[in-house]
């Protein structure tokens, strides 16, 4: 096992030098020493969140109110401000219009691209549709459709007209769609009528249908076409269905338009993303233009040391916070990389080459998929343009770290985590720091997080809540149609009044490093050793023979449980007598022997979400007598047909 901590790479004095997180601090007239930026970055934080404004030049108005007002979970920022996302993201399209903008790719091959200019038309001529469908400011706008062009350019539309978008990948079940977008009364809804996904055409027509009838508020329907679309509007008779207007993407986009942009306040609603949904109804989170535009300007400027030269993908679909991340790249001038489609078609190498061949300079995928790429002994080649590697969505353990090194020893690898609730991450990598395994090397500019002990009090060294006792610009405005803001204040400030609780168990290192464990919520307890489960994930997933794992500890408040381990075999593999005995014993090696499973159960499936994390929670709910129906959305699951096998009859 790779020892947590272990030094894998430096930033030369080079890298140091040319980061633009140095340019930054050299501008403020500040050492380029990270703990002393992050340090003066929450002890002043209206001092360093102007600065982000000016340093980056964002197109609005700052107006004369204050930058900081209120507490959490009432804070206010940049009072008397006007701004558009879309103005920022389409800055540079009149002085520079043939730089390119986009690429979109697909499992089969195809490949489309999109210079500044012609990005910004598309934009015009879809505003100029949806201002003709009646679209206007605080409308929204909902899609069931992939990551494709046709996705990015009406969102920045709807975004250029301050109406609100939110979007939901094709691949999710009509229930989880209809409980989501319900909740927010979409007034047009833009969606594929399939997807393509690991060599299948899936067809989403009828649950189209079914999602469109269930939403009283539409107006209109725009579908989008694959490359087949012509032929299919031909067949299709044009007008109403079910009550509301029927509008291909050719009819949305056909006219001509002014690429105006409507300036609205900074904490004007700019999308709706919601919670996992894996168990009752999605929260529907709601952000602001404002906080979005300077977090992801210094996330991805200062942290992934993004900027017009590069190329920038991460895998993603359109229903995870990650896709929003992603188009935030059009911010600081980055070509943004779309991918539709299977990250392991038809080799699990799939985005690998995708990197290689696009020139890929910043590449950000799940934790599991380097788990994978490491377990299949992948050896990425053809990526010297690459020098950034994002993992995010499920802590990535030491062996992970070590991995990518040695795969790709001059690339800095950045473990990021932070979540749909803020849209970015509160801790991560930074050009000026070195990457050591198992750890993410800082708490990020502006994010004052924090460990705290149950009773509110800070730890340094200890695994703790994971807390942020300063406000973000990228915290939630609202959640939709939550007029007293009861639910926000339940979902975050319960715990600790004034403090935001993530969910998260984390260490902070005395030297600033971090390490998450995974959700505070499903947290191994036995005999009053708390641990994380990605510390025992990082135990049995190394073994050659397990393919995947749950691990559930069923104690309540005051009485100690089973702790019960869930694995999915690899292909030819068996539990054998011999491997469960292995089991037993490394868990008690490497963790304590009050975490040696009292039942190692064999499943054909781990239950996930959509966006592939682990129903850790749900799952405990059903061994807790919970029924499946009640404990998970099955709508929001990747795999519902495996939750029977994690019902216990005794």
């Amino acid at each position: 096992m790779v020892e947590e901590g272990a030094l894998l790479w430096e930033p030369s004095p080079e890298v140091v030098k040319n980061a633009r997180i140095t340019r930054y601090a050299e501008w403020l007239g500040r050492s380029a020493d990270y703990e002393s930026l992050w340090r003066w970055s929450v002890d002043a934080p209206a001092e360093f969140w102007t600065s982000i404004w000016d340093y980056f030049g964002v197109v609005g108005e700052r107006g004369d109110g204050p930058v900081i007002s209120g507490e959490m979970p009432g804070t206010r920022w940049f009072e008397g401000s006007t701004l558009n996302y879309a103005a920022n993201a389409l800055r540079g399209a009149a002085a520079d219009p043939d730089r390119l903008a986009v690429v979109s790719r697909d499992e089969a091959g195809g490949r489309r691209t999109l210079t500044l200019g012609e990005l910004a038309e598309e934009v015009a001529r879809v505003r100029a549709g949806l201002a003709a469908l009646g679209v206007g400011r605080g409308d929204r706008v909902a899609a069931y459709a992939p990551n494709i062009p046709e996705t990015l350019v009406a969102f920045l539309a709807t975004a250029s007209l301050g109406a609100v978008w939110s979007s939901c990948s094709p691949d999710f079940g009509a229930p989880s769609v209809i409980d989501r977008f319900t909740q927010i009364e979409p007034k047009v809804l833009v969606a594929v009528d399939g997807y393509d996904y690991n060599g299948r055409r899936f067809d989403r027509a009828e649950v189209v249908r079914d999602i469109a009838s269930r939403l009283p508020t539409l107006v209109a329907l725009v579908r989008v076409g694959g490359p087949d679309a012509a032929g299919r509007d031909a067949e299709r008779e044009s007008g109403p269905e079910g009550g509301v207007a029927t509008v291909s993407w050719e009819e949305l986009r056909a006219d001509a338009g002014p690429l105006d942009f409507e300036p609205v306040p900074f904490g004007h609603p700019l999308w709706i993303v919601y919670s996992s949904g894996t168990t009752g109804l999605p929260k529907p989170i709601v952000h602001g233009h404002g906080g979005v535009v300077l977090e992801h300007l210094k996330a991805l400027s200062f942290h992934q040391d993004l900027g017009e030269d590069d190329v920038f993908f991460w895998y993603t679909t359109t229903g995870w916070m990650m896709w929003n991340y992603l188009v935030g790249g059009l911010l600081v001038g980055a070509t943004v990389v779309l991918y539709d489609g299977s990250a392991t078609h038809p080799e699990t190498d799939a985005l690998w080459r995708l990197a290689a061949e696009e020139g890929v300079t910043y590449f950000g995928t799940g934790a599991p998929y380097l788990i994978a790429s490491m377990k299949a002994g992948l050896e990425p080649a053809g990526l010297d343009r690459l020098r950034g590697l994002g993992s995010t969505g499920s802590p990535l353990p030491p062996e992970g770290f070590a991995w990518v090194h040695d795969a790709l020893p001059d690339v800095q690898l950045g473990s990021f985590s932070g979540g749909t609730d803020v849209c970015t991450g509160f801790v991560g990598a930074v050009p000026l720091l070195p990457v050591r395994a198992g750890v993410i090397p800082c708490r990020c500019l502006g994010a004052k997080v924090e460990s705290f002990d149950p009773s509110g009090a800070p730890l340094v060294g200890e695994v703790g809540e994971l807390v942020l006792t300063l406000p973000m610009p990228s915290m939630p405005v609202m959640f939709w149609n939550d007029a007293d803001g009861s639910r926000y204040r339940e979902s975050y400030f319960a715990e600790f009044p004034g403090v935001w609780r993530h969910g998260d168990w984390i260490k902070i290192l005395p030297d600033g490093g971090c390490v998450i464990y995974g959700r505070s919520d499903s947290t191994l307890n036995r005999g009053g050793v708390r641990m994380g489960t990605s510390e025992f994930y990082r135990v049995v997933e190394r073994f050659e023979e397990i393919a995947d794992s749950l691990v559930i500890d069923t104690g309540q408040l005051g009485q100690e449980g089973s702790l019960l381990l869930y694995v999915t075999m690899a292909e030819e593999a068996t539990l054998t007598d011999d491997l469960v005995a292995r089991l037993r014993a490394d868990l008690r090696e490497a963790l304590s022997p009050r975490h040696v499973p009292n039942e190692i159960i064999e499943v054909p499936g781990i239950p996930r979400t959509l966006s592939g994390k682990k129903l850790e929670v749900p799952v405990r709910k059903i061994l807790l007598g919970v029924p499946p129906e009640k404990a998970a959305n099955l709508d929001a699951m990747a795999n519902p047909e495996v939750l029977p096998y994690f019902t216990r009859g005794d």
